[in-house]
């Protein structure tokens, strides 16, 4: 109740505000506020950027309901990167460049991402990442400097949390099967690096092609090297490629990976054979949360999928949106580039949003929103996302601010 409670004063305060500035003549322009979005709308990570996309239309449309900005509605300039990192730039530069939008949400991959980053800074253009995870994103550039924002979790912080879970089980030998891609590369570090900290040494690791369509030799290998365990590093695809393969060799150890696990192409390219796998999650269906049933409504009236493709990401890109428009209303109407990155670092009122309460979110110090205190292990349960320990769904009702 305090979620949904403190989302309708947010809000409340947004109409307010949007209507008291306008009523006194300060802003008469009718033209739209355009913002960016670039995700994978086609291929094989299409089901987080389809999921972003209409999460960011949810919050959109909520906003433009009460008044928008100063009486001017926001319209979203959509762009696909098809998962490629030089469609990435060009959509970027698009954007940046041709398109002027006012400020952009985009990426899921981090490879796409990082291709991109330096048309975003050299332009002091504000980019809030609502899905990609890697680590790199928000470290290139020191945060006082940065225009990139992110609100996903970045790997570090997964890697750190699946260590620590492995080592809470008493397990000792985890198998890393991690892709080829800039993703998987980055990952491995982190991973390696998390369970260094801990005194544990992977049992073996074993690369993949991205697009790979069996991997059961991977997963004999594995097997033979005498793992306990399993940490599949990679996207959704190929996780749900490797839990298949994974139960074709007939190796019954228990299976981890990043949020990639959670997505629905994981489910169906395993064909079920994800059911009880563990990923990290920072946002997971909840009957305790109002908050968290209005936003599913919400996007199932946008999109009838089921289940939704990436909870994660839709809701990430969701609280990403509103984050950049309570930024907007802190700008005393600098919607420069700089003038947004100093009002994201500054909020000054805490935003119910989906995955948590957001309190000082960024500083001019750390732009990344989300803290490993955030996080929770889910599984696949009967088709649907759910938490792996029961008591963490009541757990989750308690709000979780940054640490």
């Amino acid at each position: 109740m305090k979620n949904s409670l403190a989302s309708v004063v947010s809000l409340s305060f947004c109409a307010v505000l949007a209507l008291a500035v306008s009523g006194a003549g300060a802003q008469t322009k009718n033209d739209p506020i355009r913002i960016g979005l670039i995700f994978p709308l086609t291929g094989g990570s299409s089901d987080m950027g389809h999921s972003a996309r209409v999460g960011a239309q949810v919050a959109i449309e909520e906003v433009n309901e009460v008044g928008g900005y100063l009486g001017r509605p926001f319209e979203l300039v959509v762009r696909d990167d098809k998962a490629d990192p030089e469609t990435g730039v060009k959509a970027a530069e698009d954007l940046v460049l041709k398109e002027k939008v006012l400020a952009t949400i985009g990426f899921c991959n981090t490879g796409v991402a990082a291709k991109a980053l330096d048309v975003f800074q050299k332009n002091r253009h504000v980019l809030l990442v609502p899905c990609a995870t890697g680590t790199v994103l928000t470290a290139k550039y020191p945060a006082s400097e940065s225009f990139i924002f992110r609100t996903a979790p970045r790997d570090a912080l997964q890697t750190q949390f699946l260590a620590a879970e492995i080592a809470k089980r008493g397990l000792s030998r985890p198998a890393l099967l991690v892709d080829k891609s800039g993703y998987g590369d980055a990952g491995l570090v982190d991973l390696e690096a998390a369970f260094a900290k801990l005194g544990i040494k992977p049992a073996i690791v074993v690369r993949f092609a991205v697009g790979a369509k069996s991997l059961v030799d991977e997963v004999k290998q594995a097997k033979a090297a005498g793992a306990d365990s399993l940490i599949g590093w990679t996207v959704g695809p190929e996780s749900g490629v490797l839990a298949a393969s994974r139960v074709e060799a007939g190796w019954n150890v228990p299976a981890f990976g990043p949020w990639g696990l959670s997505h629905r192409s994981a489910l169906e390219a395993s064909k079920g054979a994800v059911e009880g796998a563990m990923f990290v999650q920072t946002v997971l269906p909840n009957i305790y949360l109002e908050r968290n049933n209005a936003f599913r409504l919400r996007y199932l009236k946008l999109s009838r999928e089921t289940p939704i493709g990436s909870m994660m990401s839709a809701a990430q890109a969701y609280d990403a949106m509103h984050l950049l428009l309570r930024a907007m209303f802190e700008t005393r109407q600098d919607l420069s580039g700089p003038g947004l990155k100093k009002a994201l670092e500054n909020l000054p009122r805490r935003y119910s949003g989906v995955v948590t309460t957001y309190d000082k979110p960024f500083s001019g110090a750390d732009h990344d929103a989300i803290s490993a205190n955030m996080l929770w292990l889910g599984t696949w349960h009967s088709g649907e996302r759910a938490y792996y320990y029961a008591e963490d769904a009541k757990r989750a009702s308690v709000i979780r601010y940054k640490e």
